[in-house]
């Protein structure tokens, strides 16, 4: 017999060994608020079918939680797989990546082309969906030789996922059946499709969306919203990805190995100098104009905006243009006089957390053509204190201005926005897994910050995974509703770069102690890199973005 600690509860279970997570909830059900999808382990996450054979800690968690609400999406993602080889078995899937409140869906036809569903097609695979919704169809776990999962995929006619097995060394590999079709998924799955009930289709660009519950309304799915300058990024790396030959981690390992890496870097670098090119060239066309007197720089935590501001600046040079560069940083109020979140806490994601009254009066000035003293913030006494930092705008000066709050209509209220040009950066993932399995943008960011806290700020990765919640939480509030608003997108993915990261990351990872909740998250982010064939860091150029996160670029932070 076994005890079990089931921390829903507060008490052990006595248990004979073999007894599945499954059964562990029919035991406490009558205890449980909820439903419970999938359950941390030792905090790590395990699916249901998951059996106990030594004592171990249990917690039971519904699919409103981080954890939960990713196996529901996984799983959601077959039951979409499967329910198109009922309604057309000539078709190939493609999920890649998220936008606009879902996850976007392309078929392709024997022959590689785009097809674009119907409005009727998409009711088709939708009522198949809910059919095998209602037949509450367990989702089968396998574990079988890699050598033999990797027949079952070629037999599929599921390409991408040979590739990632045939350029790893696993000797066994974990796959899922529902209803006789095979799949595999970057984590576990649900129960059984009876757990899926809440989702839609929408037609979307050339595909769909596939539309998971919202997240603040769980028994409705999530609601649409035009993205198309985010859309427009992500099809731009897409179209280069399939370019060069490389649009999933199976094909990038597989460049490694042929030591063609040296190329794809170069020329994942020259795109992203182009971009910047491009951008800088728009600027410098309006300001000829008379506008963009003033270019802000946002996007979320750890998109690169530093660098790419120093790299923006540097085309601006060779467009005649005069850069000079400021941050919102020194525009914080006195630490005492910050607006404080739900948990009490000083909130300085918020925008209030700017004197928005100094900002608007400085700019203000400063196109005007007069002189002002920008203002310093100490982060290490949390208050602002007065030096000389005089500044005036010539002629053919441009103001740069890096932050997160830059395309809020309520920063700079005052200015008139014919003389504002915004940018918005983010790390727009386009590398896959494989078909079905796309590349959280969210987790390249969360890497390249656990990489840079712990070299610049002596953080360890524990304490990044922990802050990382309240970070996100703040994206979600004051700088992704505001993403169209930019003129220009920069995207900063750069296909290879967890290949580089992973030597730098594994480490961090695995001192994340095994008895904190931020454990399943360390976990899943070495499972993720265990993926990625290593890439060495001195193929990466100093002038790179990478190098804002791992050291030794060539400009000064």
């Amino acid at each position: 017999m076994l005890n079990i600690y089931c921390c829903n509860t507060g008490e052990y279970l006595e248990v004979e060994g073999g007894t599945t997570l499954s059964q562990i909830a029919e035991m406490v059900s009558d205890k449980l608020a909820f439903r419970p999808i999938c359950a941390l382990v030792n905090n790590k996450i395990e699916g249901l079918s998951y059996s106990l054979y030594a004592p171990k800690q249990v917690e039971l968690t519904d699919d409103r939680s981080t954890f939960g609400r990713r196996v529901y999406v996984r799983s959601l993602c077959m039951l979409l797989y499967r329910a198109l080889a009922e309604a057309d078995k000539s078709l190939s899937l493609r999920i890649e990546h998220s936008i606009s409140g879902g996850h976007f869906c392309r078929l392709f036809d024997s022959d590689g082309r785009t097809v674009r569903p119907s409005e009727s097609f998409l009711a088709t695979l939708s009522e198949n969906m809910h059919r095998l919704v209602d037949r509450d169809l367990p989702f089968e776990h396998h574990e079988t030789l890699t050598a033999d999962a990797i027949e079952i995929f070629r037999n599929s006619g599921l390409h991408s996922k040979v590739e990632l097995l045939e350029s790893r060394d696993e000797l066994y590999t974990t796959y899922y059946t529902l209803d006789g079709v095979a799949d595999s998924y970057y984590g576990p799955l649900a129960p059984s499709t009876g757990f899926i009930g809440v989702f839609a289709l929408a037609a979307y660009q050339d595909g769909f969306l596939l539309l998971p519950p919202s997240a603040s309304t769980p028994e409705r799915p999530a609601e649409t919203h035009p993205q198309p300058k985010m859309y427009a990024a992500f099809k731009n790396h897409l179209d280069f990805n399939k370019i060069i030959g490389v649009r999933n981690i199976g094909q990038l390992n597989e460049a490694v190995r042929e030591r063609r890496t040296s190329d794809l870097i170069n020329v994942a670098e020259a795109l992203h100098e182009k971009y910047i090119g491009e951008i800088a060239a728009r600027i410098a066309e309006s300001n000829d104009a008379g506008g963009a007197r003033v270019v802000f720089l946002a996007g979320p935590s750890s998109s690169g905006k530093t660098t790419t501001c120093k790299r923006l600046a540097i085309h601006l040079y060779t467009n005649c243009k005069t850069p000079k560069m400021i941050s919102l940083d020194d525009y914080f109020v006195n630490r005492e006089d910050s607006p404080r979140d739900e948990s009490g806490d000083y909130d300085y994601e918020s925008l209030y957390a700017l004197d928005l009254e100094r900002l608007n009066s400085d700019l203000h000035a400063l196109l005007e053509g007069r002189e002002i003293n920008l203002p310093t913030y100490s982060f290490e006494l949390g208050r602002r204190i007065e030096r000389e930092r005089p500044l005036r705008l010539n002629h053919d000066d441009v103001l740069l201005i890096e932050g997160i709050h830059g395309l809020n209509p309520e920063l700079v209220g005052r200015i008139e926005s014919d003389r504002l040009f915004k940018v918005y950066v983010s790390a727009l993932t386009s590398l896959s897994i494989d078909d079905h399995n796309w590349i959280s943008t969210t987790d390249t960011r969360l890497l390249r910050r656990i990489v840079r806290d712990h070299r610049y700020r002596h953080t360890s990765a524990l304490e990044t995974i922990r802050r990382w919640p309240g970070v996100r939480r703040g994206e979600e509030k004051w700088i992704f509703p505001f993403q169209e608003n930019a003129d220009a997108t920069f995207n900063s993915s750069l296909l290879f770069e967890p290949a580089v990261l992973k030597p730098y990351a594994e480490p961090l990872l695995q001192n994340v102690p095994h008895n904190v909740r931020q454990y399943a998250e360390a976990y899943r982010l070495l499972k993720f890199l265990s993926y990625f064939s290593t890439i060495p860091v001195d193929q990466i150029p100093t002038t790179s973005l990478l190098r804002e996160f791992l050291g030794g670029s060539s400009f000064h932070y």
